[in-house]
């Protein structure tokens, strides 16, 4: 009996995903390295040790570690959302939605716990999830299950019995290896992402879900 649901937070909850690309651009000029928002792209959906990881072996840049840019990267995005940070359209609607129907709510992002806090009392919203996971914990990220897993557990909440909401082709196939029923709602230009089609259900916007919607889901 589907009875949970499970969150994704950066460009699903919160507009974020520009101000991360500006942010991993601004650090990585630092290091002489220039991101173009094409390779930013390359690397959504992964942990930002992962992120800067992969672009150090391909730049081999040198003066700072990457331990070192990973946390200044945090930093930067972490001030940003603070100061900028808007609620992605729906998330108050979705958010009520499921709490009006006694879901247990949760929260899974590849995103470090410090930002996901600052994220949900940015919003206050953080009186609606009863757990909030961050890949960071896990020996593997997104697209591994580990954090929907680790998520799921934490609100006794079988797998099978979740929906998972999610924007990213990495974070959708996170949630589909764990078996839960998936939405995605993706960023406009990657709306025709043949990929997409492993998701159960497909959205331009949070505001497009409904009871008509949910009742297709639990049919699944």
């Amino acid at each position: 009996m589907i009875n949970t649901v499970i969150f994704d937070m950066d460009g699903l909850l919160v507009d974020s995903e520009p101000l991360w690309g500006i942010a991993m651009r601004e650090v990585f000029a630092t290091v002489g390295v220039t991101l173009s928002p094409e390779l930013t792209h390359k690397t959504t959906g992964l942990r930002t040790r992962e992120v800067v990881s992969y672009w150090h072996s391909y730049f081999k840049w040198e003066g700072k570690s990457a331990e070192q840019v990973t946390n200044e990267i945090i930093d930067s995005v972490t001030t940003k959302i603070i100061a900028e940070g808007k609620a992605m359209e729906g998330l108050q609607y979705i958010l009520e939605f499921f709490k009006a129907k006694d879901f247990k709510i949760g929260l899974a992002s590849s995103s470090p716990l410090r930002l996901i806090e600052a994220v949900l009392a940015h919003l206050d919203i953080r009186e609606y999830f009863q757990a909030a996971y961050s890949a960071e914990f896990e020996d593997y990220g997104k697209p591994h299950p580990a954090v929907y897993l680790a998520c799921a557990k934490a609100l006794h909440a079988d797998p099978l019995d979740c929906i998972a909401f999610e924007d990213s082709v990495t974070g959708m196939t996170a949630a589909k290896a764990a078996r839960m029923t998936t939405v995605v709602v993706p960023e406009p230009h990657n709306r025709h992402d043949p990929r997409y089609a492993l998701a159960n259900m497909q959205l331009d916007s949070l505001l497009d879900f409904n009871d008509h919607r949910l009742t297709l889901l639990l049919q699944h």
